[in-house]
């Protein structure tokens, strides 16, 4: 792999891994999760299932690829930019479908209703927050981190390096909100709630924009290396 394909795979990594750890919803019912009786361990059973999903997607590329990124003019190339293509699209269309709600809700005086998922962290259970965290993994997000891990040549030891980061910086906000929970427990559940209630009110404005933000990146980015 080229040093500048290199930059550009942790760039891509780097902007998608973001627009995970910001995805609201998880976020939102994480919150509830550890906010709960035994949330403390609900949380981290959250964390490591979710931790699980990227790994094993993760591996499962690098399985597929050997570890070595194909050619850049091979048809498994082009391939793989052509669905990097379709998922950027995918992410416009549905941000804009998610826009034009938003303004149609406040055009008749009222929010956007929220997605009802994040109620049902009230009552899960330690090994029920498992399956949550993967019920609730922004899978197309995922999917464009595994086109992007196609690149990855894992003779160079920086790439194990930028794969770790990749999966710690996806789940750095619920880390933290563990982490506060751990060491503050007593103010953390008020401050989270009321975090929660904030992002609740701003959600809708929230994914619009990561989903615009990501769609137009992998949008233009894959459209470029096609016609290069």
């Amino acid at each position: 792999m080229s040093r500048h394909g290199g930059v550009a795979m942790v760039l891509d990594l780097l902007l998608i891994a973001l627009a995970i750890t910001l995805d609201p919803l998880p976020l939102m019912a994480f919150v509830l999760v550890v906010a709960s009786k035994r949330g403390v361990w609900k949380g981290l059973v959250f964390i490591l299932s979710w931790l699980a999903c990227l790994v094993v997607v993760i591996a499962l590329v690098l399985t597929l690829t050997g570890g070595q990124p194909p050619s850049p003019r091979a048809p498994a190339s082009t391939a793989v930019l052509a669905v990097k293509l379709a998922i950027g699209v995918s992410f416009v269309v549905y941000g804009e479908y998610r826009r034009r709600q938003l303004v149609a809700a406040r055009a008749r005086g009222r929010g956007p209703e929220p997605p009802s998922l994040t109620s049902e962290a009230d009552r899960s259970s330690v090994w029920a927050s498992a399956g949550l965290a993967v019920l609730l993994q922004p899978w197309g997000m995922v999917a464009a981190g595994a086109t992007t891990v196609v690149s990855a040549d894992l003779s160079h030891s920086t790439t194990w390096l930028v794969l770790f980061a990749f999966c710690l910086l996806s789940s750095a906000t619920l880390v933290a909100v563990e982490l506060y929970v751990v060491l503050a427990p007593t103010q953390a559940k008020a401050r989270l709630l009321r975090l929660r209630a904030w992002m609740k009110a701003h959600q809708q404005q929230a994914i619009v924009i990561i989903c615009l933000v990501l769609g137009f990146w992998l949008t233009g980015k894959s459209i470029y290396q096609l016609t290069a």
